[in-house]
């Protein structure tokens, strides 16, 4: 009977010990996963030449731990000479040591020359100065509206890559909206990438490219935009390409990117002009914004459909 009750008693007095080790151990995981210190009102800066600022970022809360500092409600901005980048997260984290921020849920990047980009995430490299993502962005800047999956480019959106599946939608030339031929939109998708250079005033779009415009339809395996800084300020001229076939007037392709004129289309590879009934084939199409032509080279054909009747006769 004594043995019995002492069995019991040992029984009893380990299972309290194992759950008194568990529970203990389940602190401890907490404890190990909780930051070292947790605040409001967070804010870090960064500074350049001279003791200049060159960045600073603050949220709303912050939990700091030895190696990274998560955030929430988090706005960074960063300095240059000529322009201000603004953005904005619902959270992130900031690491320490490699300096690089990672935004999180409604992330918005806007800059004061009025380049807008929204997305899901962001990762944005301090000393590199890149932004990059893998998800859907949204870059608008003056009359040029673009969606595509991936980007990478600088922060202040003066230089953007985009990795696949771009949608380009440019509004037609404001001075020229009294013209029939010329309103509405100009559609340009392609399955990328799509290089975009503000500064060069440029954009090149890479495989299956599509222009598609009310009156006509263009494709081709890759194409240039060129356009100017602004209505007052045209670049240099450029010496006209040879003309090896015809020269298509008054297409009705005039818009404006970045706030300027179009200066000129160039689009190489299998090119395909779809226009009604009509279909212009060649390896280089040259479209001109200021005397709107397109002229056809390298190989050109041009199928014409007709409907009107013809009546042949044959003299004696």
């Amino acid at each position: 009977m004594i043995f019995k009750k002492i069995l019991l008693f040992l029984i009893a007095f380990f299972a309290i010990i194992s759950v008194l080790s568990a529970k203990d151990e389940q602190e401890t995981d907490e404890s190990a996963t909780a930051s070292d210190q947790q605040i409001s009102g967070f804010s870090l800066a960064g500074y350049g030449d001279k003791g200049k600022k060159a960045w600073d970022i603050t949220g709303k809360t912050a939990d700091i731990f030895e190696t990274e500092v998560r955030l929430t409600d988090i706005i960074g901005k960063l300095y240059g000479a000529s322009d201000e980048i603004k953005l904005t997260a619902d959270k992130g984290s900031f690491d320490k040591k490699e300096g690089k921020m990672h935004l999180q849920d409604n992330v918005v990047i806007t800059s004061t020359s009025g380049a807008r980009l929204t997305t899901t995430s962001l990762d944005w490299d301090r000393k590199k100065e890149t932004v990059s993502t893998n998800d859907l962005v949204n870059i608008r800047k003056d009359n040029m509206v673009t969606t595509a999956k991936g980007a990478k480019g600088r922060p202040n959106l003066s230089q953007v890559i985009l990795q696949k599946d771009v949608t380009v939608e440019l509004t037609l030339n404001a001075l020229e909206k009294d013209k029939p031929e010329n309103k509405g939109k100009v559609v340009i998708t392609c399955d990328g990438p799509v290089e975009i250079d503000y500064q060069k005033n440029v954009a090149t779009f890479k495989n299956n490219v599509k222009v598609d415009k009310q009156e006509f339809i263009l494709y081709s395996d890759t194409m240039d935009v060129y356009f100017l800084n602004g209505p007052d300020t045209p670049k240099a001229a450029e010496p006209e390409p040879k003309q090896e076939s015809g020269v298509n007037k008054g297409s009705g392709m005039g818009f404006d990117m970045s706030g300027g004129k179009l200066e000129k289309i160039v689009a190489q590879g299998n090119v395909k002009i779809v226009r009604g009934d009509n279909v212009s084939y060649c390896q280089k199409a040259t479209y001109t914004g200021t005397d709107r032509k397109i002229i056809l080279s390298g190989q050109p054909k041009l199928i014409i459909m007709s409907t009107e009747d013809f009546n042949a006769s044959v003299g004696n």
